[in-house]
């Protein structure tokens, strides 16, 4: 479906994320007391009064600044407001009207997109006398609001739909949801900016840069998904308190939403702890996941190098050798686009069906080429299988005694149905069952 998109622009600390959180009733935007916590473009979707619409936070404006970052957050602020179909144009209504704002608005009114002035911060009756300076930004009537309280806001938000564009809010939404994390500086930006191929992530050599999780759809191969960029992942030993905390949580709620976990490894570092930790999660939470060994063009290597890497990775990450390894070079762009085509199938496995005749003949073989251990005695007999839920794939096994599974057999039926079916990149799942005794006549 494809959403009107709102761009919420004004200068650094006017409470841009402040009213995101408010529309969406949730902490989907970083909203902290240091300047300027907002970089990239950060996306939520919205429903009022039944219809839909995406709200995208942006980085504060400065116009003018010699400072690079922050030239970059400008920059990525005049990308949300080229691609919106409206714009909110927040300003502080306690600060009242500053040069920077009619600067910000000169630039509105040439990208001639429909604009809104919210005038934030109007949290007493006596605050909205000041509403009146921000009718000489020459931008139509200001809409005092309080992000706080939520006072004003529906009022602005009623106004606000009649610009915007209607659609189907029921039309069914097939696009794959693919999370990219990774240890911070791993290239996770780097990869996506190549993927979408434009610079919608900042990509600085400073550890930390991207800090909120950033959606980005995009279409491949006759395919939709999102993208999501997000914060680089570190120990909670070394997160100090404040944003970073709250991109780490922020970047995990996006490993937790996502059908495809892509998982970024800095090639020239091999698989570190944290590398493991995150492919433990993405397995736990029945994620698909692809592993991507980035930086490739820096890693000493002969033609023969590839192969014993593979292994390597994949017997440093045993829960998850089941997944797609991808080496890749961002910053050169080789073999990026595989990681695209990868997480697409990777994608479609996960929703695959086995018929449950063609599965009981797998199973009967497993179970006859070799048998359950024993436990105390007795052994564990498979009497029939049936397939469950996907997003991951999951099958039930009736049995005598499900308490005499054991790890070791249930991994053994799981590399049987890998032989079988493949299900490459995507974890499986079994449930045992006790078959159901018959009724005495």
């Amino acid at each position: 479906m494809n959403l009107p998109i709102v761009a919420i622009v004004g200068r650094p600390n006017v409470g841009k994320s402040t009213l995101l959180n408010r529309f969406v009733g949730s902490r989907e935007a970083i909203v902290h007391g240091e300047e300027g916590v907002t970089r990239d473009r950060l996306y939520a979707r919205v429903e009022w009064c039944g219809r839909q619409f995406l709200a995208v936070d942006t980085g504060g404006i400065v116009p003018g600044t010699d400072d690079d970052m922050l030239a970059q957050v400008a920059d990525q602020a005049r990308l949300a407001i080229a691609e919106a179909d409206l714009v909110l144009f927040v300003v502080d209504g306690k600060a009242g009207r500053l040069p920077a704002d009619d600067e910000i608005a000169h630039l509105l009114r040439k990208s001639r997109k429909p604009v809104l002035v919210v005038v934030n911060k109007c949290d007493r009756y006596e605050d909205f006398e000041q509403v009146l300076e921000f009718h000489a930004l020459g931008l139509g009537q200001p809409w005092p609001v309080s992000g706080v309280h939520g006072t004003g806001t529906g009022d602005m938000l009623d106004a606000m739909l009649v610009g915007l564009p209607v659609v189907d809010a029921h039309e069914e939404d097939d696009s794959i949801r693919i999370a990219v994390v990774g240890r911070p500086n791993a290239g996770k930006s780097s990869l996506v900016n190549r993927l979408i191929g434009e610079d919608r992530m900042i990509v600085s050599p400073v550890s930390g840069t991207t800090r909120d999780a950033i959606d980005t759809a995009i279409e491949h191969d006759g395919r939709r998904f999102w993208l999501v960029d997000t914060a680089g992942i570190r120990r909670k030993s070394k997160v100090d308190y404040g944003v970073e905390q709250f991109s780490v949580v922020r970047a995990l709620k996006a490993l937790e939403r996502a059908d495809v976990v892509v998982l970024v490894m800095d090639g020239t570092m091999g698989v570190t702890d944290q590398d493991k930790r995150l492919a433990e999660m993405a397995v736990e939470g029945g994620k698909g996941l692809v592993l991507v060994v980035n930086k490739w063009d820096l890693v000493p290597k002969d033609q023969h190098t590839m192969e014993p890497f593979r292994r390597d990775v994949l017997a440093a990450l045993p829960h998850a050798d089941f997944a797609p390894v991808v080496f890749i070079s961002a910053l050169t762009g080789q073999r990026a686009l595989q990681v695209l085509d990868t997480a697409i199938k990777v994608a479609d496995e996960n929703g695959r069906r086995i018929t449950t005749g063609v599965l009981n003949e797998v199973m009967s073989e497993a179970t006859a080429m070799q048998p359950a251990p024993t436990r105390h005695g007795r052994r564990l007999k498979v009497y029939y299988a049936q397939q469950g839920p996907t997003h991951p794939p999951t099958f039930i096994l009736f049995c005598n005694e499900p308490e005499l599974s054991v790890p070791s057999y249930t991994r053994y039926l799981e590399h049987r149905m890998r032989d079988a079916f493949g299900f490459v990149g995507v974890p499986i799942r079994f449930i045992y069952r006790p078959r159901r005794e018959r009724r005495e006549r």
